[in-house]
């Protein structure tokens, strides 16, 4: 499995996580290695399944928490892959602060590289939730989301806009 492609999936009979998280909106997947939280990925409903070690119970514990209360700050040692534009865009998303949002072409603006680039990148995020790309729409809409427009994606995405009162008006 792509973990570069499929941050959102209905099939999860291919994919290993160290933990699977009950959400508001689904489940999170969590997978680690070395030590470190390489990824995270949004599922239909399913049930939540054990941690299976420290680091994976810490990770389950603290995406509790964001569910809980929006201004939770994530603490956790992570494994950012990617390719130097995409960490570009990924610590400019980073840089949004909860309850705003950023236009695509606004950070393509201020990265200057095209917005479709950006959008890329932002569907590349294996660490949702933790760097913020749900936090990045579109001019007239709410875009896409890992790499799909439509769908659980999208349910996703619009619930943690509303989970973290961002301003986004008629988009949700």
């Amino acid at each position: 499995m792509n973990r570069a492609t499929t941050r959102i999936t209905g099939n999860t009979s291919r994919a290993h996580y160290d933990a699977v998280v009950t959400a508001p909106f689904g489940a999170v997947g969590v997978e680690t290695a070395d030590g470190q939280v390489v990824a995270l990925q949004f599922l239909p409903a399913q049930p939540a399944s054990a941690a299976t070690s420290a680091l994976v119970a810490d990770a389950a514990a603290q995406i509790e928490q964001y569910f809980a209360d929006a201004d939770f700050r994530f603490d956790l040692p992570l494994k950012i892959e990617g390719t130097p534009f995409q960490r570009r865009v990924w610590d400019a998303i980073a840089t949004i602060p909860r309850g705003q949002t950023r236009r695509y072409g606004e950070l393509a603006a201020e990265l200057d590289v095209p917005a479709r680039a950006v959008g890329q990148a932002c569907g590349d995020n294996r660490l949702p939730l933790i760097i913020p790309c749900h936090r990045v729409i579109g001019a007239a809409s709410l875009g896409g989301f890992a790499h799909a427009r439509s769908g659980f994606a999208l349910s996703v995405k619009r619930w943690l806009l509303e989970h973290e009162h961002a301003l986004v008006g008629t988009l949700l």
